[in-house]
């Protein structure tokens, strides 16, 4: 049991914001098929049921142009905070620190510790790539669910235009369409609209024992330290 208990504790993010995305999937598909079965009713077609709209292009496409703009945010915020900060911003490296730090600072290479990951004290291409393994993982799903969503809605698209009596496009001309991107920038401004505000807002308020806030009493002018 305390084993249990222990586990729980040290993966609570994790699991807590797993679980509730599971069932905010699971709530937005039963919303999704209740919406889609409305359209196809109101064309006299049949409705599907939850399995079968589970694997349409109209659940992929709304799933899928959420994700690719949650990576893209941190993939941005990843890369750019190696340089860019922002005076009194927990969200910021010291003003000082700007760029890739000294081998010292990252524990790398003959800096490394006997806890630190085996490729942080090797050199050459392992540690090159190690160094920006999760800006990359972030990349490459952004990049992964950019593409499916461009699919899926392509495929939707295309059926769009179908019930209207209309060729449907190829996907390299979906790419060009204003529904593409409408669908993609309505997303991205959000993102970068969230994580913009939240740098400036943390400069100057406060959310008491988070590390994504500084300490309450910290000053306004305090940079890159965490509550």
């Amino acid at each position: 049991m305390r084993r249990v208990t222990g586990f729980l504790r040290d993966n609570g993010i994790s699991l807590v914001f797993g679980a509730a995305f599971l069932a905010a999937l699971f709530g937005q598909a039963l919303a999704g098929q209740a919406a889609y079965n409305n359209d196809l009713r109101s064309v006299g077609a049949r409705a599907l049921s939850f399995g079968d709209y589970l694997t349409t292009s109209h659940f992929a496409v709304d799933v899928t142009e959420n994700w690719q703009s949650e990576y893209l945010q941190f993939f941005l915020f990843l890369f750019a905070t190696v340089w860019l900060v922002q005076r009194g911003s927990p969200e910021s490296k010291e003003l000082h620190k700007a760029g890739t730090e000294s081998d010292e600072d990252q524990r790398v290479g003959e800096h490394a510790e006997l806890e630190s990951p085996r490729w942080a004290s090797v050199g050459g291409v392992r540690q090159a790539l190690y160094s920006r393994s999760l800006g990359v993982v972030m990349f490459l799903l952004f990049a992964g669910s950019w593409y499916a969503q461009s699919v899926a809605g392509a495929a939707v698209y295309g059926e769009e235009r179908l019930r209207e009596l209309q060729d449907p496009v190829p996907w390299s001309d979906y790419l060009l369409t204003a529904d593409f991107w409408s669908r993609t920038l309505q997303n991205w401004q959000s993102e970068l609209l969230a994580v913009g505000s939240m740098a400036i807002f943390a400069v100057f308020l406060r959310q008491r024992g988070s590390p994504e806030s500084k300490p309450v009493g910290a000053a306004h002018s305090s940079t890159g330290i965490e509550g």
